[in-house]
């Protein structure tokens, strides 16, 4: 099976979130449905059916996110050598030569990636454009309207 690229702080992530689904939803829907099974006739029973559907959900995201760290191979971009190359995990500062408008992101895996935060996906189109490159590359990555032409002004290795 082919290893998912994962930050440090994505895989914290994950972690804590199988941790409360484990000790706290887990435990507290088990009582819910016991709880719901004492008041009789279950085919009726509002609560034993939400109770259950809850519990469905809660143990498909925790095999999920099994899953996912079992197949992830965690990059702690802080622990390498830094360079001007852009990488996965680098914050990257682009200037757009159009619009001449400047952005910062972090390539981050699909589970992280969040746009409102500056965090892209390493299979975004703007990430493949640049993983590989160096500070002062100019990109041309295509985007809904046509292309952009990008300039690498700054990689860090945050």
């Amino acid at each position: 099976m082919k290893k998912v690229p994962m930050t440090v702080e994505g895989e914290a992530r994950l972690r804590e979130e199988l941790n409360h689904l484990k000790t706290v939803v887990r435990p507290r829907v088990i009582a819910d449905i016991a709880t719901a099974r004492e008041h009789g006739d279950l085919k009726e029973n509002a609560e034993y059916h939400a109770a259950r559907e809850e519990q469905g959900f809660a143990e498909g995201r925790i095999k999920e996110i099994e899953g996912k760290l079992s197949d992830s191979q965690v990059i702690d971009v802080k622990s390498l050598p830094a360079s001007s190359k852009v990488i996965f995990g680098t914050t990257v500062t682009l200037f757009n030569v159009d619009t001449e408008d400047t952005v910062t992101y972090k390539i981050v895996g699909d589970d992280e990636s969040d746009v409102k935060v500056k965090k892209i996906s390493y299979a975004s189109p703007i990430a493949k454009a640049i993983i590989g490159k160096e500070e002062g590359d100019e990109v041309v990555v295509k985007i809904p309207s046509g292309e952009a032409t990008y300039e690498i002004e700054k990689v860090q290795y945050l």
